[in-house]
């Protein structure tokens, strides 16, 4: 194994353009037609931990006989960087799922972010979020938590464990080692 030795400026090299779609800039890569339904919500999304959070939510608030609450699902397929098309990227310019569209409101609104999104839900429908002040501070708490924590301790685990070029010692322990303590919180907390 060669050592890896740290550039003062890193540069973007032609042989990472199909790791997982990263690059140094943003925007649409190509265009784009999103399909469109008739339901108030319209969910662009991927089977994903991250993704299937709104799904969830859009559930939860159906079970609850919610008014309104209807959407439909269209798949994003971040493996085949569907989520760089023009029409997407109008959505989410961070080229990252969820998205979602509420077409309720007039002009539309488009909201992205998980943690945006269920917070604009719940407050839309004024569900699963306390209106006091303490319980509304312990739910954002675990919000922001869950946003925050999950996709960066787990999503780095799991890029270094399964999709770098070559294993790497340091990272995949730094990511157990976390993914591990968060788990024991959540073990600790829920229990």
């Amino acid at each position: 194994m060669t050592k890896y030795e740290l550039s003062k400026v890193w540069k973007w090299e032609e042989e990472n353009s199909n790791r997982w779609g990263n690059r140094p800039t943003a925007g649409e890569r190509f265009e784009q037609k999103l399909p469109v339904g008739e339901a108030p919500f319209q969910l662009y999304s991927l089977g994903t931990p991250n993704g299937i959070k709104v799904t969830i939510m859009l559930e939860e608030l159906k079970e609850l006989d919610v008014d309104g609450a209807d959407y439909d699902l269209y798949e994003i397929n971040i493996g085949a960087e569907e989520q760089f098309g023009s029409d997407f990227v109008k959505i989410n310019p961070n080229s990252k799922i969820p998205a979602l569209v509420d077409q309720s409101q007039s002009p539309r609104v488009e909201i992205f972010e998980s943690g945006s999104i269920l917070l604009y839900l719940a407050e839309k429908f004024n569900k699963l979020i306390p209106t006091d002040i303490h319980g509304r501070t312990e739910t954002l708490n675990w919000l922001f938590w869950q946003i925050g924590v999950g996709p960066y301790v787990g999503g780095g685990f799991g890029h270094f464990f399964a999709y770098a070029p070559e294993p790497m010692k340091y990272p995949i322990d730094r990511f157990t080692m976390e993914t591990k303590r968060q788990l024991d919180l959540l073990d600790k907390i829920l229990a």
